[in-house]
């Protein structure tokens, strides 16, 4: 594990009225210089870069991996997490999915910031609520002229970035906040630059462990993704697929996920990381445009992204990318006894899209596929 120094609390203004004030302003982005992680311009864009990538050892651990890890330890050892994650009881539910289960006492799946009255606040493109203390913000991620990634520690927020940022009320180990920004704004929607910074951050951290999670933005709010560390692979990642999709020189391979209560598909790259990460968010808009709710889960370093499809529902009844993965949440012990897997099949089930929904979905796909691969 590697300590770094320079990210001390002396990078991050005073902790005091002002500091609370810039948070939940615009100046919270433009007057602080935050420590930074640079990729280098020798990065896995390029063809045929990503071939052979696997996860390296935990003793070979990334630069990146290092950060990350040592500054969410920090953080857990100031106290600011509002419970111990790794108390939290976990188990496998009994049946072929091997579904995994977690009581989590702690854990407050509505703690965003809720609009007052009845009425939805006015969306603040400088505002990402689920911040509450300077100290919650571990450092920026952004892309670099320079041949390597770096450390650079301290800088300002550039024109592109990702504010990497803990969730309190963790899920897992290392869970944190990836908000991309510009240097004077948040985003309200998904796009490709964003998506291949997200899908950079984990192929450089390059920990087999590393899952990243994205649920389809709600209305007045902040574009952001999740990340965390799982033990094992999700259930989702054991079932079989069935490829739907096999590219041509830029190597994107579309496969539909075989026997799943939930309609999934998988994107897989080993050539070009950022060509991609422009396809799903293209298909991403069309989803949307369509009011098809979805999900996305980032896994095996950046090379595999899942999509998760759901009924049109309002996305404020959807469930999470990692319900969808298999991962389930209880905050009640007698539901987190009691539960069985029929039960976790009708749920992920009824969320799913239907079967002539999910066709029309895997052909806009596989066009969209085709004018890259071209």
């Amino acid at each position: 594990m590697v300590t770094m120094k320079w990210l001390e609390d002396n990078s991050f203004p005073a902790k005091n009225g002002k500091c609370e004030q810039l948070i939940h302003s615009h100046s919270f982005l433009q007057d602080t210089n935050f420590p930074m992680y640079c990729f280098g311009s020798q990065s896995i864009e390029e063809d045929n870069s990503f071939e052979g990538l696997s996860c390296i050892a935990e003793e070979e651990q990334s630069i990146l991996d290092a950060v990350l890890l040592s500054q969410w330890e920090d953080r857990m050892r100031k106290g600011c997490f509002r419970y111990d994650v790794t108390a939290s009881e976990i188990k496998v539910i009994a049946g072929k999915m091997k579904f995994l289960s977690q009581l989590n006492e702690g854990q407050i799946t509505g703690h965003l910031s809720k609009p007052e009255g009845n009425r939805l606040r006015e969306w603040d493109p400088f505002v990402f609520d689920c911040m509450r203390q300077p100290e919650e913000l571990l450092f920026c991620v952004s892309s670099s002229k320079k041949a390597k990634s770096e450390l650079i520690p301290s800088a300002s927020v550039p024109d592109s970035a990702i504010l990497v940022i803990i969730n309190v009320t963790p899920v897992e180990y290392g869970h944190v906040f990836l908000v991309p920004c510009t240097a004077n704004r948040l985003y309200q929607f998904l796009d490709p630059r964003s998506v291949e910074l997200v899908t950079r951050v984990a192929a450089e951290i390059n920990n087999c462990s590393f899952r990243m999670f994205y649920d389809c933005c709600r209305p007045n709010r902040s574009v952001y993704f999740q990340a965390c560390y799982f033990p094992d692979p999700l259930p989702v990642e054991f079932r079989p697929v069935d490829t739907v999709y096999s590219g041509g020189r830029r190597g994107i391979r579309i496969c539909s996920v075989i026997d799943y209560p939930i309609k999934t598909l998988c994107f897989q790259t080993t050539h070009n990381l950022k060509i991609m990460a422009v396809a799903i968010c293209e298909i991403c808009s069309h989803l949307e445009e369509k009011n098809v709710q979805y999900n996305l889960m980032i896994t095996d370093s950046g090379k595999k992204i899942l999509l998760f499809l759901q009924r049109s529902f309002a996305a404020s009844n959807a469930i999470s990318a990692w319900e969808c993965g298999g991962y389930f949440l209880f905050r009640c012990r007698y539901e987190f006894d009691q539960v069985t897997e029929d039960a976790m099949l009708k749920r992920l089930s009824s969320f799913s899209l239907d079967d002539d929904n999910f066709e029309a979905v895997k052909q806009l796909c596989c066009s969209i596929a085709s004018k890259f691969d071209s």
